[in-house]
């Protein structure tokens, strides 16, 4: 591939792009999750501190086991990450087995 950039292990870099609305992002402050033989759909919602019980889904994902997984690892490694350079992230007891649907 002639004039293609590649990353440190040889494979080529992955070009993103993103407009201006998707770049911003959402906040998000819960997460639901679902799983069928075939996918995993991951709701991201907000829900207003001291509010009613009600959330408000403001993105869903919906992608495959194998990238879920996948996923999962991204995740670990960069909790990881960002713990050894900023400190453990405290979290509540209640917190360790959040909901899943």
């Amino acid at each position: 591939m002639a004039g293609s950039s590649t990353d440190r292990s040889g494979r080529p870099k992955l070009q993103v792009q993103l407009d201006e609305s998707t770049a911003r992002g959402q906040y998000a402050n819960l997460a639901l999750l679902n799983h069928s033989e075939s996918e995993f759909v991951l709701d991201f919602a907000f829900i207003q501190p001291g509010a009613s019980q009600s959330a408000r889904v403001v993105s869903r994902v919906i992608t495959t086991p194998k990238h879920a997984k996948r996923l999962l690892r991204a995740l670990a490694t960069n909790v990881e990450r960002y713990e050894k350079r900023h400190g453990t992230i405290e979290i509540d007891e209640r917190d360790i087995e959040p909901p899943v649907h």
